[in-house]
């Protein structure tokens, strides 16, 4: 949990691993005080586009054959493995109706 300061309305201005002079007040992560210097939300969002953008970045290396599934540690292989499968399941978990169905 960081330690915080606070400016004189009361806005958390700086966060800090230890308490010391002027912040010994400690929040727990993801209070909402915090949120105006970590914009977690907002972050979150562009941790995951970026994500994705990396994730096709890599296809298209493998794809041109650049970069090989094995070239990557054992764990970015696993990880890759799992989100591509995740997207997968999503994909056609949404699929209502299989080739042959009719309404």
């Amino acid at each position: 949990m960081p330690y915080v300061q606070r400016d004189f309305a009361g806005q958390v201005v700086a966060l800090f691993s230890t308490t010391g002079p002027g912040h010994q007040e400690e929040l727990p992560s993801g209070h909402p005080d915090l949120a105006s210097l970590t914009g977690s939300g907002e972050f979150t969002r562009l941790d995951a586009e970026l994500i994705r953008v990396i994730e096709d970045v890599v296809d298209v290396l493998i794809d041109r054959g650049l970069l090989r599934l094995t070239d990557l540690p054992a764990e970015a292989q696993r990880k890759l493995m799992t989100r591509k499968g995740a997207r997968a399941r999503l994909r056609h978990g949404l699929d209502l109706l299989g080739p042959d169905d009719v309404i």
